[in-house]
This record gives C-alpha cells, structure tokens and sequence, in this order.
C-alpha cells in the first residue's frame, strides 16, 4: 500500500480500530517516513484505468451522506491525462445532477475501478475539478470516446490524491459479452465443425 493512500484513509479513528482490532501492527508501516508512493499514476495504473468500460464513484452531500454512482462508456472513454490526472467527458444523464452538486460543495471522491475477469481492483482518491464544454473545445474533442454523438456538458478531472492496489480476495469473476467472446469462439468453432460432419453422414445415408 502506498503512504498516500495510507495518509488519507488512515483516520486517528481508523487507527485506533485496527489497534483495537489488532492489525495495527500490519499498517503502521505504511505510514513511515521511508514509504512513499501512491500519488503519480505509472504505467500499470493507466494501461488499467484506461481499459475500463465503467468505475464505481462516490461523493458527499451537504447532509453528509455519501452517494455512490456508476459511470460508465466504452473502454478508453477515461483518459489519463498526465500522472495526477484523470478525465473524461461528462455526457448528459438522468439530469438528476447529484454527483455535480455534491462536488460543487466537496470536490473530494473517491472511485473504484474493477476488472472482474481478472479479479482485480484499483481505489483512487481524488479531487474534481469541471471544466465546461464551450471553455475548452479541445479538451473536448481529446476526451470524446469514438463514434460517440452526444454532446458532453462538460470534462470532469480528476486530480489523484492517493490510490491503492486492492486484494482481490471475494472478487467474483464475471465477464461481459465482449471480454467472453473470445473464450466462446472455439466452442462456436467447434459446434460448427460438427454440424457439418453431421449434415455429411446425413447426406450418405
């Protein structure tokens, strides 16, 4: 785990309940002066955010209630834009606009990127910063996913406060059409072979 991430998740609450829970021990150590890391985004980390087609997002209301949202696109619609920032262009939803409103009063968030057919997660934590679409054209049009028509309202940018590798013990592996298609395509192969030898037999009896 990376000191930064430690830095931010690690309240004197937190620390106190792995004290009293006794993992304390395991985690002190990534709160040394020696650790570093965890707030500049490598190559690893950018070839996994970028393969993603969606991310799991959560803000703070006034109220202070937390509010978990999915987002999602095809895979490349998040951009990694430098190694502290992440972006992407913000397509018009539901219009509820409760991620907005929460980010206007707190610009903290915190995202959780999956990739369950490999059983693998990233945490980030950061700050948002929005940037309107008819500020910044160019921005625009260099976070646009491919082949996508809608106008986008704004860019969304994600400075990266701190981030972590997360275990991936309880993973369940799932798979979307596209990320089987390729498991699938022998067995599709394989059936067809065999209807064919069944359509021949047929024909010579």
């Amino acid at each position: 785990m990376p000191r930064a991430f430690a830095e931010i998740a690690f309240t004197p609450a937190v620390q106190a309940q792995q004290t009293r829970m006794g993992s304390a021990g395991s985690y002190a150590k990534f709160l040394a002066p020696e650790v570093e890391g965890g707030r500049l985004i490598g190559p690893d980390e950018k070839a996994f955010i970028e393969a993603r087609d969606g991310m799991y997002q959560a803000t703070v209301s006034e109220t202070g209630w937390p509010y978990v949202q999915f987002r999602g696109g095809p895979a490349g619609w998040l951009k990694v834009l430098d190694p502290q920032t992440i972006a992407y262009a913000d397509l018009r939803g539901n219009r509820q606009y409760v991620s907005l409103g929460n980010l206007q009063g707190n610009d903290r968030v915190s995202i959780i990127f999956m990739d369950y057919p490999n059983r693998a997660r990233l945490k980030l934590m950061g700050r948002v910063e929005f940037v309107d679409a008819a500020d910044d054209p160019d921005l625009i049009a260099r976070l646009m996913p491919e082949g996508q028509k809608m106008a986008p309202e704004r860019a969304v940018l994600i400075k990266v406060a701190g981030f972590d590798w997360n275990c991936p013990r309880n993973i369940p592996m799932r798979f979307t059409p596209d990320e089987l298609a390729p498991h699938l395509a022998p067995l599709h192969d394989r059936i067809a072979e065999l209807q064919a030898e069944n359509e021949a037999l047929k024909a010579q009896g």
